[in-house]
C-alpha cells in the first residue's frame, strides 16, 4: 500500500470467542451478579421512593409547625385585652360611651371624581338585532369547537368536571 497506509486486519469473531473460556466458577460467579441485580433494584427502587415520600412529609411537618407557630401567635395576640379593643373597634365600629364616631362614605380623592358626567337619556331606543340567530350561532359554534380544557385544580384538591346530583 502507498502513502503510510495501514493495512486492514480482519478479525475472525470464531477465533477470538474460542480463546474465551468459562469455567463453573466464573459462571456461577456471573449467574450471582444478575441474581443480585434482579433483587436489588426493586429494593433500590423502593429506597428511593420511600426516601422522597420521607422528604415530602417532613416539608408539610415543617409547613405545619410553622403554620401552628402563627397561629400561636395570634392567640397570644388576642389574649392581650388592648388588642381585642382595638379589633372590635376596627373591625366592628365599637365605640365606648360617649364616644361620637364619623363614617365618611365618600372618601374618594378630588382627582378620582369625574368632572363630567353624562346625563341618562330619557329615550327607549330599540336595538335591532335577531337574538335567535346569534344564540344560534353561539351554540353550533360551542359544539363544534376542537379546544377543550382540562379541570382545573386549586391546591391539593383536583376539581371533578362531572356535575352532581341530590
Amino acid at each position: 500500500m502507498t502513502g503510510g497506509a495501514r493495512e486492514r486486519r480482519t478479525v475472525d469473531v470464531r477465533e477470538w470467542a474460542g480463546g474465551i473460556r468459562f469455567s463453573a466458577f466464573t459462571a456461577i460467579m456471573l449467574g450471582l451478579v444478575v441474581l443480585a441485580v434482579f433483587v436489588l433494584v426493586p429494593t433500590v427502587g423502593t429506597y428511593l421512593s420511600q426516601r422522597q415520600q420521607i422528604a415530602a412529609l417532613e416539608q408539610s411537618v415543617q409547613l405545619t409547625t410553622d403554620q401552628v407557630a402563627t397561629l400561636e401567635q395570634q392567640k397570644q395576640r388576642w389574649a392581650d385585652p388592648a388588642y381585642v379593643t382595638s379589633q372590635a373597634r376596627a373591625r366592628l365600629y365599637y365605640v365606648r360611651p360617649g364616644e361620637v364616631v364619623y363614617l365618611v362614605d365618600d372618601d374618594l380623592p378630588p382627582a378620582s371624581i369625574p368632572l363630567d358626567q353624562n346625563p341618562v337619556s330619557e329615550d327607549v331606543h330599540e336595538t335591532r338585532s335577531d337574538w335567535m340567530a346569534q344564540f344560534v350561532r353561539s351554540v353550533t359554534t360551542a359544539g363544534l369547537t376542537q379546544t377543550a380544557t382540562g379541570p382545573s385544580t386549586t391546591g391539593d384538591e383536583a376539581v371533578d368536571p362531572t356535575p352532581t346530583t341530590p
